[in-house]
């Protein structure tokens, strides 16, 4: 195995909740401590994680701080302080004193997502009502979701400028308490510093991580790519290993969030683009399709407009060609398997199995070792099969297997990570399977699968393709006798998965719930057919489609409204679609029909009040006046408005306070020429 494997997975499991805290944190009630600290009239101040430099650390870090640190709570440092606001939409967030980018990187992923930010940072808190300075958020910590909980004391300068991460909103602090709660599971603020975004992925939402080595990458890069954007997923990525800002404007050993895909039509020919962003904030690509790149003139009018913003933000946009020089890994963290299979239109199953390496006993090492101790490492049984064809089928089947170490102590760098790695084994078919394999099976048995080195990481994990059978799983680490716990799960389309001698049983596999199986499969197939669609086929999709949120009332796409929203995300004026333009439909569509039906009283109508509540909860704030106004020209006679004008109405909203965005050069306005006048004038 390379240092870095063209793919390293590691799963998610569902969605379950644990009140006791991680084994590494104090346990602390989040709602009896509030409840307290409002009936005595206090702010909580968090004992565990205190407001001193123990919280920060003891190395080199503490050598960058100011020489006056304070500790601020965020009332403190504004007049009208947020925990957070749905207008601010995303990516605000810079890196600050923490060498912590793979965690910012992470971070500005799970902004996209505010379904998954909503599980890891509950929304409904505030400064204002029930403040008690005490706040609270989630991490799938090692097998399940852990609440961590805080005091609001940040450490700032003596200007009151925040020392680590901060908004480019000044009153809005989610994320600063965010890296301060991950700092307290972690150890401290110094324990951030470096690491790998797929280790943060992970830790926020327990999902499956796939790392590519863009150097070995496939040349269907961009059709993995393509289809990652349009399901659920995080993704990250990576520069060359060294220290500096180079001349094109990336930064060596740095991860980026990647934010967005988008194949422009240039010249007549096609040019797929990446879009990405520096967690700093700033420092922006200096290349080809950069904001300042003279490339922007070869697209039309509305495709320019739409896409290219001449802000100093961090965001920026360049070639999936420049996009694999310049870069060294690509992390894809997915919620479901699908993304990692050919297969289509099938479940997928988990299991999720503890164990330990003792010294002395089950800590046997690797395979080297065989004449001593790798027998004794602990033995995994798993049987295999396609559900839909039985057990005595000679289909392959699909298997991912993920090996995750616990840590072995408090702080996160304290101790490093063992070297581990796990081999697989044809079961022999005659074995009684209660009992241990003696070393005298792994003498005369040569591995169907091994590490090809040991990784000093916190998961590795790899994707098999098994006929169906019965096989031995042993995870080990590098060395004998070295002592650790660590969590191997499997995913499949069914099996059975225990460990051989252990009191716990047959474990049968549990389902994964992937909402887009089928729907996927059903896209694919129908643009193979039409590679671009025109409005009368988007309607026959749309009309097609089960909407499972809506209920009974299943909404009609008229000729008219999907000619209408095809001309609000055709950017290159051709008249059609592309598939990656329809999947980005698709999936603002899922969110537009789960925040209608939210406010949707059964009646398959929205009025004002609920209008105005569904486009905040997605993300659209827009001020009274302009929502009636909005109901007037979308709704019906009697100021109500369906689904099919909602989703109008929500894509021509997003897209033209992205236009602003693109325009503004202070955020308040925008001058125009006139055809850039005509032509907004004309789309709207």
């Amino acid at each position: 195995m390379s240092l870095w494997p063209p793919f390293r997975c590691g799963w998610k499991l569902g969605p379950r909740y644990s009140r006791r805290a991680s084994p590494q944190l104090p346990q602390q009630d989040f709602e009896a401590l509030l409840a307290e600290c409002l009936r005595n009239g206090c702010l909580f101040e968090d004992t565990s994680f205190p407001a001193t430099l123990s919280s920060i650390g003891s190395d080199s870090l503490l050598q960058k701080l100011p020489p006056r640190l304070q500790w601020k709570r965020p009332p403190e440092l504004h007049s009208n302080p947020q925990f957070y606001f749905a207008k601010t939409k995303r990516l605000d967030l810079c890196q600050g004193m923490v060498g912590d980018c793979w965690f910012l990187a992470a971070l500005q992923a799970l902004t996209l997502h505010q379904d998954i930010l909503s599980r890891v940072v509950p929304l409904n808190q505030s400064f204002t009502e029930k403040y008690a300075g005490i706040f609270l958020f989630w991490f799938w910590h090692y097998g399940k979701w852990v609440p961590v909980v805080i005091d609001d004391r940040l450490p700032v300068n003596e200007a009151g400028q925040l020392l680590f991460v901060s908004s480019t909103y000044k009153n809005l602090f989610w994320g600063a308490l965010l890296e301060k709660a991950y700092a307290k599971l972690s150890g401290s603020y110094e324990d951030l510093q470096s690491g790998q975004v797929s280790e943060a992925l992970v830790d926020f939402t327990g999902g499956v991580t796939m790392t590519i080595n863009l150097a070995e990458a496939h040349g269907n890069l961009w059709d993995i790519l393509t289809k990652a954007t349009y399901n659920r997923t995080l993704i990250g990525c990576q520069t060359h290993s060294g220290e500096k800002i180079l001349e094109n404007g990336l930064v060596e050993g740095h991860a980026y969030t990647v934010t967005g895909i988008r194949k422009v039509t240039c010249k007549h020919r096609p040019e797929y683009l990446v879009k990405l962003r520096n967690p700093w904030g700033q420092v922006e690509w200096k290349g080809d399709w950069s904001d300042s790149s003279s490339k922007w003139e070869l697209l039309s009018p509305k495709e320019k407009i739409l896409l290219l913003r001449k802000d100093n933000d961090g965001e920026f946009w360049m070639t999936l060609q420049d996009f694999k020089t310049h870069f060294v890994l690509l992390v894809i963290c997915k919620l479901t398997p699908g993304l990692l299979s050919q297969e289509a239109a099938q479940k997928w199953t988990y299991t999720m199995r503890e164990g330990r390496w003792e010294k002395g006993s089950t800590a046997g090492g690797q395979r080297q070792l065989l004449q001593g101790t790798f027998w004794k490492n602990p033995q995994f049984l798993l049987s295999v099969w396609r559900p839909e064809e039985g057990r005595r089928s000679l289909r392959p089947c699909s298997v991912l297997v993920s090996l995750l170490q616990k840590p072995r102590h408090r702080c996160r760098k304290r101790k490093p990570h063992l070297a581990i790695g796990f081999y697989l084994y044809r079961y022999p078919q005659y074995h009684d399977d209660q009992r241990r394999l003696p070393p005298e099976f792994f003498q005369r048995n040569t591995p169907l699968s091994q590490p090809d080195r040991f990784l000093k990481e916190k998961e590795v994990s790899q994707e098999l393709c098994l006929e169906p059978g019965t096989y031995l799983i042993v995870p080990c680490a590098s060395e004998a006798n070295q002592k650790s716990e660590f969590i191997l799960r499997v995913f499949s389309r069914k099996h059975t998965f225990y460990e051989i001698g252990s009191n716990s049983g047959v474990v049968f596999s549990k389902e994964i719930e992937d909402q887009n199986e089928g729907q996927d499969e059903f896209f694919t197939k129908f643009f193979e057919k039409y590679p671009e669609i025109n409005a009368v086929q988007l309607q026959n999709i749309l009309n097609q489609m089960t909407w499972s949120h809506l209920g009974t009332r299943q909404p009609f796409f008229s000729l008219e409204a999907c000619q209408g929203i095809l001309a609000l995300l055709d950017l290159n004026a051709s008249g059609t679609m592309s598939i990656q333009e329809f999947r980005d439909l698709w999936k603002q569509l899922k969110l537009y029909q789960k925040v209608f039906h939210k406010q949707d009283n059964g009646s398959g109508y929205l009025n004002w009040e609920q209008l105005r509540a569904a486009m905040k909860e997605a993300g659209i704030v827009l001020s009274d006046d302009v929502c009636q106004l909005m109901l007037v020209r979308y709704g019906c006679p009697r100021l109500q408005m369906s689904f099919v004008s909602f989703v109008h109405l929500m894509l021509r909203v997003e897209n033209m306070e992205d236009v602003f965005q693109n325009l503004t050069q202070d955020g308040k306005g925008i001058y125009l020429q006139k055809p850039e006048w005509m032509m907004m004038a004309l789309y709207s």
